[in-house]
């Protein structure tokens, strides 16, 4: 073979592989006919993927004649596709006529179709579903129940020693648990206390019992809104920081690192915070309960003529000791419940920053749910006893 004639075949065989890939529809001799021609290989798909001509709906055969030039794997992916649409409109394809290598490959690539199609999402029922949130639920219940068995076994230890406890830690607590916290708890208890005053005065102004404003005001403060409001403050406004610091140090290894020089964490981060929170609490609700007293003493005094000295002679008459006790006892009980569910969040966090977001978001909600239904025991416990 000349130097000319090679040459002038490296140029076909160029020029065959850059041809653009085509499909024609071809119906003149009563049969529907795809005609291939050109190089479907991968440099011409990506340039232009030809758009097959639509055959329309049918439930008759199909042909696909002509060759192409030029076919690798990604060419016989774009044919096998378009087979395998046609017969999904009904058209039964015959490949017979393409190069038996070509009709090989395509026919090859076709079979793996299927796999390539993701698998359908399966939905659960309503039963799966409420049987994975049960599940769920009595998991975070062992999981606290746990915590409060690490609190007695280990806090009961440490009690005996009060030497070891580390007071420090606790002082620096009570310190960001309950002095920075007297404004918003003052602020919110004074507003509430104005609140229950308008609605209750609204209704007795009508029978001229102004005066009994401050039965209501004095008795639902101090044994319901006070300690009730200063727990949810304290859940939203503490909990969610113990939270927070914990599982930051848990992400960072601090934790891990307190553990390798001998510091037991429980003793170093959690015990301080119960211990802080069970002396803050009730002095908490102490100063909740005279601000919220306080406005509804500005609402009785500006709005429904009961002046600051009835309303403040009249206090003790409505409410003594008892009633102040009976909202005060339940704080500890606040104390332990917010202190453990925070610190039990921070522990669990593993993972990104994005889990301690979480863990302080399901710190905040199961610490509000959980006083509120301790609140509803003891109302149903103290009405059951007489109080």
């Amino acid at each position: 073979m000349s130097t000319r004639a090679a040459r002038n075949e490296t140029i076909d065989a160029f020029d065959q592989r850059t041809s653009p890939p085509s499909l024609r529809l071809d119906d003149s001799a009563g049969e529907v006919t795809m005609v291939l021609s050109g190089a479907w290989v991968l440099a011409q798909l990506a340039e232009k993927v030809p758009r097959p001509p639509d055959p329309g709906a049918g439930s008759g055969s199909l042909r696909l004649d002509g060759a192409a030039d030029a076919l690798d794997s990604a060419g016989a992916l774009a044919i096998a596709r378009y087979i395998s649409r046609w017969e999904e409109d009904g058209w039964s394809v015959d490949v017979a006529s393409l190069p038996d290598s070509q009709r090989r490959l395509i026919s090859l690539l076709k079979s793996r179709l299927p796999d390539m199609h993701p698998p359908a999402a399966s939905r659960e029922g309503p039963l799966a579903r409420l049987g994975r949130a049960t599940v769920g639920k009595l998991i975070e219940a062992n999981a606290f129940l746990a915590f409060i068995g690490e609190l007695v076994s280990r806090g009961g230890r440490l009690l005996l020693l009060p030497w070891r406890i580390r007071w420090r830690q606790v002082i620096a607590e009570i310190e960001a648990a309950g002095l920075r916290a007297l404004g918003i708890v003052g602020l919110l208890s004074f507003l509430v206390g104005m609140v229950m005053a308008y609605q209750a005065g609204a209704t007795l102004q009508d029978y001229g019992a102004n005066v009994l404003i401050v039965n209501l005001v004095g008795i639902i403060t101090l044994r319901e809104m006070g300690p009730l409001l200063t727990a949810i403050i304290v859940a939203g406004r503490t909990g969610s920081s113990y939270t927070a610091q914990i599982g930051t140090m848990r992400i960072t290894e601090e934790i891990d690192a307190l553990r390798a020089i001998g510091i037991p964490p429980f003793d170093m981060l959690i015990l301080p915070k119960v211990i802080a929170l069970i002396l803050v609490m009730p002095l908490l609700t102490v100063f909740a309960n005279l601000m919220g007293l306080l406005g509804g003493a500005v609402v009785a005094a500006y709005r429904f003529e009961v002046s600051f000295a009835v309303y403040f002679d009249r206090l003790p008459e409505v409410v003594n000791l008892t009633t102040l006790m009976l909202g005060l006892v339940k704080m500890p009980v606040f104390a332990v419940v917010i202190a453990l569910i925070g610190c039990m969040q921070g522990m669990r966090v593993a993972g990104s920053a994005l889990a301690v977001g979480r863990a302080t978001t399901v710190s905040v909600v199961q610490a509000t749910f959980l006083v509120i239904v301790i609140d509803a025991v003891f109302s149903v416990l103290f009405n059951l006893l007489g109080y």
